[in-house]
């Protein structure tokens, strides 16, 4: 992960803003001033690095997923593979390496990107390296340096399965609306989503169940990336800005659908280490019928707008208000940043805030 900072880090007005902190940018961020140069308004610079942050983000879980289940090259560096747990992951698809492999890529080209066109015109980037402090896994195959996420305690919130199946519920016009989890045992505790250890790659339903758990939590990344970008995009002033949102967030739903196909190819199982943790059958009763069907994975056309229109196949959510720290609130409910101190909660919050702020100029 360091070297692929290594180029971002030299430039001055990259060190300038490590010197003066994230925060700071993000509190100076306002609405409708323009940003230094290029005639970046200062809401565009804050809604370009908050992305930029939850690519960092992404970033730091995939290529820890890229070290023990993808493939490591010179294009995604890091890590040797963990054999039993690659096997159990190829149960989802024989490709499942190489998948992991491009959606890594693909996070690092978007933060990288993003924050190499705010430094280019003047705005301060995003930058998270003074909390990349978690632990590693100490499997095999794992780099053994600092994180900035936790997937070894994860509560995997699996409603996405329902709501992209739902002909009747949309989370913009039914916000209270709870829609069932696919896997509900996975939305509860902390689950390991990669071995923990060389512990972890026994017994074989064991390793199956850790499997499962990234196959779901994958799309789970990606849903929310899906709906992210067309929420902020609707707060975007510049039309070169608009236009790398409408550009970058329709890679986060290639991901998700991805992914969305492969989750549905989990095995049925319980984990023999935990109990608790039970993979359903989602083509079999209590789980059987359309909302759990494992082969819909393109979205039912749900109410949209209005109720007053026709129904239409749409990603949900994208209503715009609160759009950033809702993000930052479902990640931090998952587990994902467990062992991360408050300053770090309070930067993501201060760069989501700036984020929602922003308002759309004429």
């Amino acid at each position: 992960m360091p070297n692929l900072l290594k180029s971002s880090k030299r430039r001055p007005t990259r060190r300038a803003f490590m010197r003066k902190g994230v925060a700071a940018g993000a509190a100076t961020a306002g609405t409708g001033l323009l940003a230094q140069g290029g005639g970046l308004t200062a809401g565009d610079a804050a809604i370009l690095r908050f992305l930029a942050a939850a690519e960092i983000i992404e970033t730091d879980l995939w290529i820890q997923y890229n070290e023990l289940g993808g493939i490591q090259d010179s294009e995604v560096p890091g890590g040797s593979g963990s054999p039993k747990y690659i096997k159990a992951l190829e149960v989802l698809d024989a490709d499942m390496p190489q998948y992991i492999h491009d959606n890594t890529e693909d996070e690092i080209s978007h933060f990288q990107f993003i924050n190499a066109y705010l430094v280019s015109h003047g705005a301060a980037p995003a930058n998270l390296e003074q909390f990349r402090t978690l632990p590693s896994s100490r499997a095999t195959g794992a780099q053994q340096i600092g994180r900035l996420t936790n997937l070894m305690q994860l509560a995997v919130d699996t409603s996405w399965w329902t709501r992209y199946r739902s002909r009747a519920n949309n989370p913009d016009l039914d916000p209270g609306f709870a829609f069932p989890q696919a896997v509900p045992s996975l939305s509860v505790g902390q689950h390991p989503a990669i071995p923990r250890s060389d512990d972890d790659l026994t017994p074989k339903d064991h390793i199956q169940a850790i499997a499962n758990t990234a196959g779901f939590h994958f799309a789970t990344i990606e849903q929310g990336g899906t709906s992210l970008y067309p929420s902020l995009a609707q707060r975007v002033t510049n039309v070169e800005v608009l236009r790398i949102l409408l550009s970058i967030g329709p890679t986060e739903m290639a991901h998700f659908q991805t992914w969305h196909d492969k989750a549905g190819n989990a095995p049925p199982l319980t984990d023999p280490r935990d109990r608790s943790l039970v993979f359903p059958d989602l083509n079999k009763a209590p789980f059987d019928g359309e909302d759990f069907q494992t082969n819909l994975i393109m979205p039912e056309p749900c109410p949209f707008l209005s109720r007053t229109f026709p129904v239409c196949s749409i990603i949900r959510p994208t209503q715009t208000t609160g759009a950033a720290m809702g993000a930052v609130t479902f990640l931090a409910a998952s587990g994902l940043f467990l062992g991360q101190p408050s300053t770090f909660f309070q930067l993501l919050q201060d760069l989501a805030a700036a984020a929602d702020a922003a308002t759309r100029g004429v």
